[in-house]
């Protein structure tokens, strides 16, 4: 049996039910399903091949899930099967949200407030560093000869310039998602529901608001009302550091992406995501605003 079935098959109270198993698209790391039991929706996630690669911890993605549904912004995680890496979600009933739908009038805000419910919950199993899980997966890539793309490595002193920056006055961390990425928000027309914890730690919320914004592709005047919305007003330190997490996002997403080109199953173009995440992170790097954002942060 394949694994869904396993786990279907494992559900004690699911047995004697009407169960039907659909596959949904999308997900760049695992395949996902819909298990319908009785008329009753669920979700199961099964982790897709050497996804142990990326620096995945299945526990600490168990304990977050939790706390994230705690905190009233993820879903309910009704089983877990740590043999499997697999967990038993309720299913939301929304709209899975696209880059065009959260860049409509008012989303920004609304994003903000989410990401604010998740950051006041209780703290995370482990802490997440942008610049250490960059570390990481450049050496990954050089003990598997895995390209990356033209210039990366002659770029790590300015990402050492960035750490350099906002360590000097860093802010609290609070527990972060750190992979908002459109798909991972689902609206019930109420609030915008937070998925995936796979990457989630303790982490500085800028790094949070700075990736969403990024993946969103959000203009200054997004940016501002994110910020606004989340911190109370926009100030130019604050705008700074998300302005270079959203270069950190770029930087290690980037090399996240030319990793799964090289192990992923999945059908997807991920070098050309490298590639173009990559193109964005030295466009702001290269910029006349960037010597600007690390004066900022420092005063």
């Amino acid at each position: 049996m394949s694994i869904i079935e396993q786990v279907v098959a494992q559900m004690d109270e699911w047995n004697g039910k009407d169960i039907s198993i659909q596959h949904l698209s999308g997900g760049l790391t695992n395949t996902n399903y819909k298990v319908t039991v009785d008329g009753t929706p669920f979700f199961i996630r099964v982790p897709g091949e050497s996804t142990d690669l990326l620096a995945i911890d299945r526990n600490n993605e168990h304990h977050n899930s939790q706390a994230a549904a705690n905190a009233g912004v993820g879903p309910k995680v009704l089983k877990h099967f740590p043999e499997y890496n697999v967990m038993v979600l309720e299913f939301l009933n929304g709209q899975t949200m696209s880059k065009d739908s959260l860049n409509a009038d008012g989303m920004p805000a609304r994003i903000a407030h989410s990401i604010k419910r998740l950051h006041a919950g209780s703290r995370f199993l482990l802490d997440f560093n942008m610049f250490r899980l960059t570390e990481y997966y450049l050496s990954l890539c050089k003990e598997r000869g895995i390209t990356t793309p033209a210039g990366y490595l002659e770029r790590m002193d300015t990402v050492a310039q960035i750490e350099k920056t906002m360590s000097a006055k860093p802010l609290a961390t609070v527990p972060c998602n750190n992979d908002l990425l459109a798909e991972n928000y689902i609206d019930d027309g109420k609030q915008l529901w937070l998925i995936d914890y796979e990457y989630s730690g303790n982490n500085d919320p800028t790094f949070e608001l700075g990736n969403t914004c990024q993946e969103m592709q959000f203009n200054d005047e997004q940016i501002n009302e994110v910020c606004a919305a989340y911190f109370g007003s926009a100030t130019p330190q604050m705008i700074s550091r998300m302005k270079l997490n959203m270069i950190m996002s770029d930087v290690g997403w980037g090399l996240w992406a030319a990793i799964q080109a090289n192990i992923s199953t999945i059908e997807f173009d991920f070098w050309g995501w490298a590639l173009e995440r990559w193109g964005r992170a030295e466009q702001k790097m290269d910029s006349a605003d960037f010597p600007n954002w690390l004066k900022d942060v420092g005063k």
